[in-house]
């Protein structure tokens, strides 16, 4: 029986992931204009309600589906993402588009080059559809900003979507784009990964170019702990866009066989009793099939204190300019004027991170410490993680009320020591990380895992993903709002 073109439901169209939409426009079974206009349309629905989308080129994207659709050329059509609607982190220059940060001063300008990443999944075929939200300067794990507002947790808007890829997050879960770019140097792809409910992985220290990422990193160690990278609904979707974007593409993988490791649920930080029962059933199954164990990896304790540290390094002084267009200014001030009357430019959870990050500056002396501590730390884990991958918790629970998760992580009491271990290991140590939902709470809100080995052993965690994915969860589509 031979499929009619377009012959599909809008929630089927909405349940696919960017592979079968990329080969069903090739069979000429779909056309790009038809799913375009069904996220489209899926987006104007939604986005009133979740405000995950700042900024489209809607008309732009079905100018390019029906170019798509009429293209005849064998080759063109065969490329990975030939005619497949995506979405952009806000943080990704893309011409054309306004690359702000969310900072009110920066409203009016204007790209005029894509992003190494952008260029390179535009030259895979795939069609932009917008650009989404993202905290001030992505310096938070909250999505809220004072130019384009807050994003709201697609299971439920009382709750956090989290950071800073917070609405590439919560676009992906209403289904409304094929697949979309992130990014991440605390969490910021795998926090709004667990908390909507869908597939993110983080790739390893520099296998992404960061060029036309704002902020860009100007700390060799921060330059360390970023990683570009996909957010979308299945795992072949993830290894799909990183071997599109990665720059070292002849990069060897190491191992075929590799052995388990589950973090154990007592492991001397938070975790709440859903999360702990969930990453239980994943050791379990992992146990009974392939011989998994329980261990805490090397420096496990010492990483959400040195990333901290790392973030902080110089005050954030490159942060603060961005923020205010200069350096010249009362951040205390600010945040109070902000507090107090509501009717600045500028966000307190933004002047008050900067603040911390004055107050964690690390002297010179510190900063020695910490590169000390770095470079046999490097070699600890890197031996550790010898034909072995890691599962770990994304986070001690499930999506936070608004604002809840934000005073966790960013407390003079430095509580982020208690909530960031979680996250932070794979920044800090480089290490590539895919997040995979692996059920729900009792509040109905997604709880993922994730996945971690050293760079170059890519496969392997994919490999693993793809069978956690079908023995668990995996991407289920938010239909909170439809």
């Amino acid at each position: 029986m031979t499929t009619h073109i377009d012959n599909y439901s809008v929630d089927s169209l909405l349940d696919m992931d960017a592979t079968e939409i990329a080969k069903l426009i090739n069979e000429k079974k779909l056309t790009s204009h038809f799913i375009t206009k069904t996220y489209i349309d899926h987006i104007k629905k939604i986005n009133p309600i979740l405000n995950a989308v700042v900024e489209n080129r809607f008309e732009e994207a079905l100018n390019e589906a029906l170019a798509c659709d009429n293209e005849t050329s064998v080759n063109k059509r065969r490329l990975p993402l030939f005619g497949v609607p995506i979405s952009i982190k806000e943080a990704f220059d893309v011409k054309g588009m306004h690359t702000t940060g969310g900072i009110v001063h920066r409203k009016d300008i204007v790209k005029t080059e894509d992003a190494y990443a952008v260029k390179k999944l535009r030259e895979a075929g795939a069609i932009i559809l917008g650009k989404t939200n993202t905290p001030a300067l992505c310096f938070c794990q909250e999505t809220e900003n004072k130019l384009y507002g807050r994003t709201n947790n697609p299971w439920n808007v009382n709750h956090t979507a989290g950071g800073s890829s917070g609405g590439e997050g919560t676009l992906i879960s209403t289904g409304a784009s094929a697949v979309g770019l992130s990014s991440d140097i605390g969490g910021s792809i795998r926090f709004p990964s667990h908390f909507s409910g869908v597939i993110g992985f983080k790739p390893g220290a520099y296998q992404v170019d960061e060029t036309g990422h704002f902020p860009k990193t100007v700390i060799e160690h921060q330059k360390h702990m970023l990683g570009i990278g996909p957010i979308g609904k299945s795992v072949r979707d993830m290894k799909l866009i990183y071997n599109i974007i990665n720059q070292n593409q002849n990069q060897k993988n190491h191992y075929e066989r590799f052995e388990i490791d589950v973090l154990p649920v007592d492991n001397g930080y938070p975790i709440s009793d859903k999360t702990a029962e969930l990453l239980t059933n994943v050791k379990e199954f992992l146990i009974n099939a392939y011989g998994a164990n329980e261990s805490i990896p090397p420096y496990f304790d010492d990483t959400a204190g040195v990333w901290q540290e790392i973030m902080s390094i110089n005050g954030a002084d490159h942060i603060k300019k961005l923020a205010f267009n200069t350096d010249q200014v009362n951040v205390w001030k600010a945040y109070l004027n902000e507090k107090i009357t509501k009717n600045t430019n500028t966000s307190t959870k933004l002047s008050w991170a900067i603040i911390g990050a004055n107050m964690f500056k690390p002297n010179n002396k510190r900063v020695k410490e910490i590169e000390a501590l770095l470079k046999h730390g490097h070699r600890a884990v890197d031996l550790h993680l010898d034909n072995r991958v890691l599962i770990f918790p994304v986070h001690h629970t499930s999506a936070p009320l608004h604002g809840e998760f934000y005073n966790e992580i960013f407390s003079i009491k430095k509580t982020y020591l208690k909530y960031l271990p979680y996250v932070t290991y794979a920044n800090v140590w480089g290490l590539p990380s895919l997040t995979i939902p692996v059920g729900f709470d009792d509040n109905n809100l997604p709880i993922a895992i994730q996945i971690m080995a050293k760079v170059g052993n890519e496969n392997s965690i994919f490999i693993l993903g793809k069978i956690i994915e079908e023995q668990f969860t995996g991407y289920t589509r938010s239909t909170l709002n439809n």
